[in-house]
């Protein structure tokens, strides 16, 4: 007896999925439905190698991280820096070197200022993006993009109306291992996809992370988020992109505290996914786990892949491969894709940037999970296209 999810000529049902989202794409096709890398036209000055950016607000607990980066990088001048906080901004200028700026007009208004890092609290975004698309500075926003999926959809139609090369932090995309589990997703090596496990966490709320200068984050007012949203957004963003075609459907979830030090805060969750193929996943997300080996496990009707300790392991039939051994025939790792983003603005083409409806998806998917369990129920997943 024939599988009724599977054509005479073979075709699984994830590949029809596709050739359908596509057709449906094409037929759609209108500004909007193009990332923001392919919607940005390069002007001359978009293709000088040296750039010129500003830091817009520099709150979050992964600015250090990108202000050091932007200060060793070569192409790179940073000629402000804005934030509320006159100690931030001090702290980030010290690393980058630029002029501190009370008005964040000033860097809008300056037309050597190519592209702005926006750092800010969460609930800053939608004062400080519309601005900086209008004066067409490229974005790279740091995640989430907006304290909710509205929200955050919003800011996409501004990003991808204004034609700017948008770029967001979801930087597990550049990992080799993942790229590799998102081929074998998509090339059908794993066949149909029936169940994917993913897992970020890290001890922060055990260890008192958020206790003083990252206490933002904690605040639902600021961050929009927390413990489940921030950690599981990661991994929400590598569910959409390895079941790039095949849409979620449904979702529900478990969100909890354990040591209710940040009042009103969620300490972990487990979100769970269904796709319209019928694949089904659960996500994990959190800040009290002391480890986190298992990190990524797909099952497919023609063979699984697991990643552990940063490390794949597969057991596919059809192919050599010793499933108790480490699978090394990777591609290369991507950059930190705040580079990829300098390398965008600097004119490179055909870099694998996030586009705004893309990190839009994933802020709607993390609000639904959010509203399913306040519910105890489940809720059906609009996305956007592109």
């Amino acid at each position: 007896m024939s599988d009724s999810n599977t054509s005479n000529s073979g075709i699984s049902r994830r590949q029809a999925l596709r050739q359908l989202a596509t057709g449906a794409a094409a037929f759609a096709a209108s500004p909007l439905v193009f990332s923001s890398a392919a919607s940005a036209k390069p002007s001359k000055k978009m293709r000088r190698q040296n750039i010129t950016l500003a830091m817009v607000g520099g709150a979050h607990i992964h600015a250090p991280d990108f202000a050091n980066r932007m200060s060793r990088a070569e192409h790179v001048e940073t000629k402000y820096i804005w934030d509320p906080s006159r100690e931030t901004a001090r702290a980030r200028q010290e690393v980058t070197g630029g002029e501190i700026v009370d008005d964040v007009s000033v860097i809008y208004e300056d037309p050597d200022v190519d592209g702005v890092v926006v750092c800010s609290q969460t609930n800053l975004h939608t004062d400080l993006i519309p601005g900086a698309a209008r004066a067409g500075k490229h974005l790279f926003i740091e995640k989430p993009v907006g304290m909710n999926g509205r929200e955050a959809s919003q800011i996409a139609d501004i990003v991808e109306n204004s034609g700017v090369i948008f770029q967001t932090g979801y930087f597990m995309r550049s990992s080799g291992v993942n790229q590799k589990v998102r081929s074998l997703i998509q090339d059908d090596t794993l066949g149909d996809i029936t169940r994917l496990r993913l897992s970020n966490v890290h001890s922060g709320a055990i260890g008192g992370w958020f206790d003083t200068e990252w206490r933002w984050m904690a605040d639902l007012d600021q961050a929009g988020v927390g413990a489940f949203g921030d950690l599981g957004s990661h991994v929400f963003d590598l569910l959409l992109w390895f079941m790039e075609g095949d849409k979620p459907k449904s979702c529900t979830g478990h969100i909890d505290t354990v040591l209710a030090r940040y009042p009103g805060c969620d300490e972990y969750g487990e979100g769970m996914v269904t796709f319209e193929s019928g694949a089904v996943a659960t996500v994990a997300g959190g800040w009290v786990d002391h480890v986190n080996p298992n990190q990524i496990e797909v099952s497919g009707t023609k063979g699984h892949a697991r990643v552990t300790n940063n490390q794949l392991y597969l057991r596919i039939p059809e192919m050599d491969i010793n499933p108790s051994e480490p699978f090394t025939d990777l591609p290369e790792d991507h950059k930190h894709p705040i580079e990829l983003f300098f390398d965008a603005v600097s004119g490179q083409h055909n870099l694998p940037l996030i586009s705004a409806n893309e990190a839009a998806n994933v802020n709607q998917l993390v609000t639904e999970i959010y509203k399913a369990h306040k519910v105890k129920n489940w809720r059906p997943v609009r996305t956007r296209l592109g």
